[in-house]
Formats: C-alpha cells, structure tokens, sequence
C-alpha cells in the first residue's frame, strides 16, 4: 500500500533523508507513513547498511546534509556501534540498520499498519 501526505511538512524532509540514505548506497531504503498508527512522529525512514562501517557513514551522511538544510537531529542513538542508527528529527525518524539487525527487529512488519511511501530516486536531492 502505498500513501502520499505531500501536505505535511515533514514529508519532504522524510522524502529527502531517505534520498541521502540512497546516495551513500544504504539498501532497501523504505519510508513508512504512522499517520493514524501512532503519535509519537509522522515517519519512519528503514535502511540498511553493509557493514557496521557503511551504516555509521550513511548516518553521518544524512545527519551532516539534513544539518546544512536547517533539520538539524534533536537526538542519535547507536552511532559508536554501527549496528542500529536511529536519528530522532522530531516530525520523521530514520532508522539504520545492518543487516542482521534489520532482519531480527523487523520495523516494516512490526509496524505493519504504516502506509509504505514511494521513496524518491537516487541524486534527487538538490
């Protein structure tokens, strides 16, 4: 199922975070809508590094880009270790993972309810 809220300001910054996540080639870049599935933000943004070192370098990567475009992360967690990267903007929470980490929490199926969001191709942030 796919869903698209254009209206909501934090949809193209969602939009955006998980075009930097492709173009540090993080893998199965996913954006889920929790409009009606929860309070706490708007998104979640679900991708996947190759290595502890890929997942640190995609999370810096999207924190340092979305930092210069004035959406600075109100919080970080996992950064050190590599192994679950979550970057709290507040309104969209992006979520990275390795690999085996990913397969073994699961956010896309324990957050089944989420609207998938069509995520923007690859070198289009501007």
């Amino acid at each position: 199922m796919t869903s698209v809220h254009s209206s909501r300001p934090s949809t193209a910054l969602a939009q955006m975070a998980a075009t930097l996540c492709l173009d540090n080639k993080a893998n199965d870049v996913v954006i889920l809508d929790l409009e009606g599935v929860s309070d706490m933000t708007d998104y979640f943004v679900i991708a996947s590094g190759t290595s502890d070192t890929h997942v640190r370098s995609i999370a810096e990567h999207v924190m340092e880009d979305m930092k210069k475009r004035g959406a600075a992360a109100h919080h970080v967690e996992g950064l050190t270790q590599g192994r679950w990267v979550l970057i709290d903007f507040v309104d969209f929470v992006v979520h990275i993972f390795h690999p085996t980490l990913r397969a073994f929490y699961q956010l896309e199926r324990l957050w089944g309810d989420a609207a998938a969001v069509a995520v923007a191709q690859q070198g289009a942030v501007t």
